[in-house]
């Protein structure tokens, strides 16, 4: 028998992401269906991360290239392909040849995502001790998994599956998950070991739970508390089911840290959202990416908020749609307001309803309320940009900046075509179309002139010909 690894024995993590999932019905790979916000294998490649493994391999199948391209972000990623598809016991024989030949083996799964490093720490801690660990769960209704075999004496015999189970065995609530840890070592004798004579003709990974006791190697089971942390995806339904249970925990951690949330059934978390004190969320709200609202911001229902700061004590009201952006303390944005990337508000700014905001900075109190659209534009402080304003920055070709100094009031429905710079104190006449530069403290009025035509008639449509009988 091999040495027993030590404390310090590195760690190794082979990740089962060959399947298909027909009954997803989709032409992506099963891992890459999303689940709050990213792919269900970048949850359990988190979890990874948190273990600190020294080498982790996912073995992939059914559309290998495209998950291979959704973690090209990820280096230090190793791949290994399964093909044909023989079994879960097949599918780590694939892992070996990128796994070195000491430390201790963790297997998981691409589409079992909520496993917690919590539940993953104790196994590794008993596979560096030479022991095989499993992780099992109690089932109301294991029907489909695996039962535990266990002998007089309550020690883990071995494996059987739901379909070559007896009726006194599938009995049995305490079901494998498929997730164990092993002495690297042993687990590559063992695989070489294992036969398909079942009825599926897999190569079954479970089988290797006997080799172990065969081989007089402790069997050390830990059963998960949550049931819904080792539950795996194969259809919508399912996938449905893990999504109220991400986002009920997001709302409940929220909860706890001191969030208003006006209905926790009604949010949606698809990344990190960091609230300070006093902070008020309505209902129908989604957070993507990075979000970090200060003390007292209140969000109004239906707002999407993406990869956004938000100052202390900020309104945003409902239907607004925010991207990318930087919002100041006290400001007041929406309804119905649209801020893209590389946006930034200072403090006190309003941004009102039907507002569209693009790659532009916004200085104290300055303001754009009703109807207009800044694009590319660096807008100085006390700003009032009028109803109906449209900053122009795109020639068809190429985007141009515009400058609107302090204090500068435009009026509704003006154009300002860019490259363009609206001095301090400025104003700008309703109604203007404006190309060139705004002197400071001036009236710029750039009109048509209007024109009475007497005698002019509206045209009258022509009446049309009756037809014969």
């Amino acid at each position: 028998m091999s040495t027993v690894p030590t404390p310090a024995s590195p760690l190794c993590v082979v990740v089962l992401a060959a399947g298909k999932g027909t009954r997803m019905r989709s032409d992506s790979p099963k891992v890459l269906q999303p689940l709050a916000g990213k792919p269900l294998l970048g949850h359990v490649l988190g979890t990874v991360h948190q273990l600190a493994a020294e080498r982790t391999v996912v073995v992939t199948g059914f559309g290998a290239q495209q998950v291979q391209q959704a973690f090209a972000h990820q280096p230090h990623l190793r791949f290994a392909l399964q093909e044909p598809q023989l079994g879960t016991g097949h599918a780590v024989q694939q892992a070996l040849p990128e796994l070195p030949d000491h430390g201790v083996c963790l297997v998981l799964y691409g589409d079992v995502p909520l496993v917690s490093a919590a539940s993953l720490v104790p196994m590794v801690a008993q596979a560096r001790a030479g022991a095989l660990a499993l992780l099992t769960v109690e089932l109301p209704d294991p029907t489909g998994y695996g039962r535990i075999l266990r002998g007089a004496g309550g020690a883990v015999q071995g494996i059987v599956e739901h379909k070559d189970a007896t009726p006194e065995q599938r009995a049995i609530r305490e079901s494998n998950t498929g997730i164990l840890c092993a002495p690297l070592p042993q687990l590559r004798r063992w695989l070489g070991q294992l036969r398909n004579d079942n009825a599926q003709g897999e190569y079954y990974l479970t089988d290797v739970v006997a080799l172990a006791v065969a081989d007089g190697v402790p069997v050390q089971a830990f059963t998960v508390a949550d049931t819904d942390d080792v539950l795996g995806v194969n259809d919508r339904k399912q996938l449905a089911h893990l999504e109220r249970v991400v986002q009920q925990r997001a709302a409940n951690r929220l909860l706890e840290s001191g969030v208003t949330l006006a209905d926790p059934a009604r949010l949606d978390v698809r990344g990190a959202l960091h609230c300070g004190r006093d902070v008020f969320i309505d209902v129908g709200c989604v957070f993507e990416g990075e979000v970090h609202l200060a003390d007292g911001v209140r969000v109004g229902p239906y707002a999407v908020l993406r990869d956004v700061r938000v100052g202390a004590g900020t309104v945003i009201h409902p239907f607004c749609h925010l991207d990318g952006a930087g919002i100041g303390a006290d400001a007041l944005i929406g309804p119905f307001a649209r801020l893209r990337p590389t946006t930034a508000l200072a403090d006190g700014v309003h941004i009102g309803n039907f507002v569209e905001v693009k790659n532009s900075t916004l200085g104290v109190g300055s303001k754009a309320n009703h109807l207009s659209y800044v694009g590319d534009a660096t807008v100085g402080a006390r700003v009032n940009i009028g109803a109906g304003t449209i900053v122009a920055n795109y020639d068809g070709a190429n985007k141009h900046r515009t400058v609107i100094e302090d204090d500068a009031h435009t009026g509704s429905n003006s154009v300002l075509v860019a490259p363009l710079t609206v001095g301090a104190g400025a104003t700008i006449g309703a109604g203007s179309t404006v190309a060139k530069d705004v002197p400071a403290g001036k009236l710029t009025v750039a009109r048509a002139k209007a024109v009475t035509l007497d005698g002019w008639r509206r045209p009258v449509k022509k009446k049309l010909a009756s037809s014969p009988d």
